[in-house]
């Protein structure tokens, strides 16, 4: 682990972002572990230090507009684009689906980075993508804050990611037993 990995871990570790029990994920699926980036986002410091250091593994990517998925990347997102200088803008559920509201939209061709806090399976983060393609728009990249798909959850523009996990996730049929001796908790995400 270099130095900026244990950094970003440390982070996460001192904002009480990655929690332990036995956990319902959004995608329904079962886990012992759950990767709270609300817990970060408490403290914009690290928010804004986590940004800088994912700013410097986007590199030369160019991007006009941040799109994020509501809740998760939404502080993410939006400290993504100010450090950046661009423009920001977000997608939020309506019947169980994100769409664009509140006037947003974006100009055919304009380059967009879609930026998410984790994925397990990648729905929203591929919702996020479809709309801004459904726009015309040119998806330039995926940033996440944490990738907990152990790289199964794959996508068709360039991922960078803050962190990865491979923590197991289980059908609610499947659960182990040490995880059926806790009581299951839906935190959020």
């Amino acid at each position: 682990m270099d130095n900026k990995d244990q950094e970003i871990m440390e982070i996460f570790e001192k904002s009480n972002a990655l929690l332990k029990g036995h956990f319902i994920l959004r995608s329904g699926l079962r886990s012992g572990h759950f990767f709270q980036c609300a817990r970060v986002g408490e403290h914009m410091d690290k928010v804004e230090r986590l940004t800088e250091i994912m700013l410097e593994k986007l590199g030369d990517l160019e991007f006009a507009t941040v799109l994020s998925p509501a809740m998760g990347g939404l502080v993410f997102g939006q400290e993504v684009a100010r450090q950046a200088g661009a423009r920001y803008i977000f997608a939020e559920k309506q019947n169980d689906q994100l769409v664009l509201r509140r006037g947003f939209k974006m100009d055919p061709d304009e380059k967009v980075l879609i930026v998410e806090d984790v994925i397990t399976r990648g729905g929203r983060a591929q919702e996020a993508i479809d709309i801004a393609r459904s726009n015309d728009a040119d998806v330039v990249g995926l940033a996440l804050m944490a990738d907990r798909s152990g790289g199964k959850a794959l996508f068709d523009v360039p991922v960078y990611s803050l962190a990865n996990f491979n923590f197991p996730t289980y059908g609610p049929e499947n659960v182990p037993p040490e995880l059926q001796a806790i009581p299951p908790i839906k935190p959020g995400s």
